[in-house]
């Protein structure tokens, strides 16, 4: 079964940078959809950024200009950039990859920890 495998996760302070990065471990038909997900310990899953196939970008408000979401449809992979780091960014963060048409499906990866520390 194809599994989403993220990496890119980890320690940084506040202010600084990490890349995420999200790949399938085999081959998805039709991947239309990608994005990024996060998760705060006691809170409910959010949604981070989303990219189409043709690059078109969606960020939640109070991400955009720090996030930056990309993909590579030669690879099935996406990357989350994360710049100016702050505490409340502090999360697991996951990948999600929908398949076009009407049986469209959603495939989870497991997850990466990310502390961003004051």
């Amino acid at each position: 079964q194809v599994q989403l495998v993220e990496s890119g996760g980890g320690l940084v302070q506040v202010g600084g940078s990490l890349r995420l990065s999200c790949a399938a471990s085999g081959s998805i038909f039709s991947i239309n959809a990608m994005g990024w997900y996060r998760q705060a310990p006691g809170k409910q899953r959010e949604w981070v950024a989303t990219i189409g196939r043709a690059g078109r970008t969606n960020y939640a408000g109070s991400l955009r200009g720090r996030f930056s979401i990309s993909r590579d449809n030669a690879k099935d992979t996406v990357y989350l950039q994360m710049n100016s780091l702050k505490p409340e960014d502090t999360a697991t963060y996951y990948c999600k990859f929908t398949t076009y048409g009407p049986s469209s499906y959603d495939y989870w990866g497991q997850g990466t920890q990310v502390t961003v520390s004051s």
